[in-house]
């Protein structure tokens, strides 16, 4: 048995550099050309794929399979969407890291236990 485990390609709100997390934004024209990239680069079958209800999941995903000539069952899951940002959700992340600090902003995005204002931390992630 093998896991293979991919993200979404570039979404729309990464290319703007914004908090996207619980958001439904589409992939961006780049992240589009990563997952055509990812799914010809696949060199293991696979019988099952596993996503969140994200937009740029499930595209990432139905990509994938395109390009690998694949048709796994695909399960979608919203206990698999990305962390929930609360109120930095839409902002843009340097001009956060100018009122907040770059320290702070960290925290939030790579703490297992702070969590971003009104948003989840890891553990929240984990236990969903």
């Amino acid at each position: 048995m093998r896991l293979t485990i991919v993200r979404h390609g570039e979404s729309e709100w990464n290319h703007l550099n914004l908090f996207t997390g619980f958001e439904d934004v589409d992939l961006s024209p780049n992240g589009v050309k990563e997952a055509e990239l990812c799914g010809l680069s696949m060199d293991n079958k696979f019988d099952i794929a596993f996503t969140s209800n994200l937009r740029r999941a499930c595209n990432t995903c139905k990509i994938i399979c395109d390009k690998s000539n694949q048709n796994p069952i695909i399960i979608s899951s919203p206990k698999l969407n990305e962390r929930d940002y609360g109120d930095l959700t839409g902002k843009n992340k340097k001009e956060i890291a100018d009122i907040h600090g770059e320290k702070q902003v960290q925290l939030w995005r790579r703490s297992v236990d702070v969590r971003p204002p009104n948003g989840e931390n890891l553990i929240d992630v984990i236990e969903r």
